[in-house]
């Protein structure tokens, strides 16, 4: 359903102590969301996952590349053109809190969008209350929701209800993006669970943004994994592929952070690969990664990588010189063997 190509986003702004300063927040990134498909992607804070939600949404604007949702590339329609194909793809936002207006209820809330999809559809009024009750209870609430104010709800109730109301336009795409991260984490699974049934029983694409490895594994189940760092992709492959055999150092830094308790670990790379600090102000001409990777040689400043496919998987595609299985080892001083 969609396909980026090459996509990429510079922010210019004027940094704290210096003149005018470049941050670029996606570095070339392709991928390709299935209809019914899922795709995540996974990196830390800043890494430009974000940016790429909103550029998805119709939120953000992106310098170069393309962008196509069923073969029409939106970077050559107009503003007024490109606004259905958006209305297509919705974006469930991060903070359930800020997200809904705490001076109207969920009915309010519900029936905003309603009535402009209505408009379209004809629906009358009784059909647009009797929809949005329909809503609610395929996100797992009551009818009754719809007289409460966000005030009364939970953290859990308040994201289902974000959910359903970015239901109430019928997308063919959800983002996602840390939709959980805000939320107890008694109740991140049965949100987790109801995205996972909305893709599953809608047949809605789903793109799910995280930072947290066992999220993205649970709800890109069948999908693809693509790990991104500074605005460029590192490593992407099938989801349970790249989880259980990652080959670039960054992505088994990421999962050697996984917490696992003792006695039931798994094959993979042991606790815990360090990281060295990194200014990101410092530009390098060579792999990005290679000022905090504990495995970098000389070589690996000369030249920034592009995605290269293992010989044993074409699926599973890889940015790195080195790329290889490793078992890590952190000692009490931090030594990396």
């Amino acid at each position: 359903m969609i396909e980026a190509r090459n996509i990429t986003r510079t922010y210019t702004g004027r940094g704290a102590f210096t003149g005018t300063r470049t941050v670029h927040a996606l570095r070339g990134v392709d991928f390709t969301l299935p209809r019914g498909g899922a795709v995540s992607f996974i990196g830390e804070s800043g890494c430009g996952k974000t940016t790429l939600g909103k550029i998805l949404t119709g939120l953000e604007s992106f310098d170069g590349g393309e962008l196509l949702v069923d073969g029409t590339d939106l970077s050559k329609l107009s503003a007024r053109r490109r606004a259905p194909y958006f209305r297509r793809i919705q974006l469930i936002h991060q903070d359930p809190y800020s997200a809904l207006n705490p001076t109207r209820d969920v009915g309010q809330i519900l029936g905003d969008p309603l009535r402009m999809r209505a408009r379209e559809t004809g629906a009358t009024r009784t059909q647009q209350r009797e929809r949005a009750a329909e809503l609610l209870e395929l996100v797992g609430l009551r009818p009754g929701t719809l007289a409460k104010y966000p005030h009364q709800l939970s953290g859990g109730q308040r994201q289902r209800v974000v959910i359903a109301r970015a239901l109430t336009v019928d997308p063919e795409a959800l983002v996602a993006d840390e939709s959980v991260s805000m939320i107890d984490v008694s109740m991140r699974l049965g949100v987790l669970s109801l995205l996972r049934d909305l893709r599953e029983r809608l047949g809605i694409s789903l793109l799910f943004i995280t930072h947290d490895v066992a999220t993205a594994r649970y709800l890109g189940e069948g999908g693809e994994l693509h790990v991104i760092y500074r605005g460029q992709v590192i490593e992407r492959g099938p989801t349970d592929s790249v989880v259980q055999q990652p080959v670039h150092p960054y992505t088994q830094c990421l999962l050697s952070a996984v917490p696992v308790l003792r006695g039931l670990e798994e094959p993979g790379p042991d606790r815990l690969v360090p990281l060295a600090a990194l200014d990101e102000r410092v530009a390098t001409p060579g792999c990005l990664f290679a000022p905090r990777c504990p495995f970098a040689t000389d070589g690996c400043a000369d030249g920034r990588p592009g995605l290269t496919a293992l010989p044993a998987d074409g699926a599973h595609r890889h940015a790195c010189l080195h790329p290889r299985a490793r078992r890590v080892v952190a000692t009490e001083a931090a030594a990396v063997h």
